[in-house]
């Protein structure tokens, strides 16, 4: 499985936080409470990020591998540790491209309660007719 591991500077915050960016990856960046919770959201935020460039075409750039070779912003607090964050975008791409969302439907009112008197399940069958009409199968 293809997967994509860049550095990220966590940096504490007056209020005992951790701000996270990405220096080879401009506009990623993430917080989180603690550190446990600034890793996740940093995973979080790497993968989102590197999906939307994806799917926009944008080239990835290449990740430092040396990390004396990061460019540390000179605002950043001191106290900042640098640690490589991983993401796979095939799983980043299922959960996004693959997620339930909801949409409204109109129907009259007695052919609702006589389905649901049927326990007809709404979200199954307009799923089934759907792929049905477009030849998914």
């Amino acid at each position: 499985m293809r997967k994509y591991s860049y550095f990220a500077v966590f940096e504490p915050a007056q209020d005992e936080g951790f701000g996270v960016y990405f220096p080879d990856l401009p506009g990623c960046a993430s917080y989180g409470d603690d550190f446990e919770q600034a890793v996740k959201m940093a995973e979080e935020a790497l993968g989102l990020h590197l999906y939307a460039m994806e799917s926009d075409n944008d080239e990835i750039p290449k990740p430092t591998r040396n990390p004396k070779e990061l460019f540390i912003e000179p605002e950043t607090e001191q106290g900042y540790v640098i640690s490589m964050v991983t993401t796979y975008p095939a799983l980043i791409k299922n959960r996004l491209e693959n997620r339930a969302v909801k949409t409204n439907v109109t129907l009259p009112s007695w052919l609702k309660e006589l389905a649901e008197e049927r326990n007809i399940n709404f979200s199954q069958l307009l799923q089934s007719a759907i792929k049905e009409r477009l030849g998914l199968g």
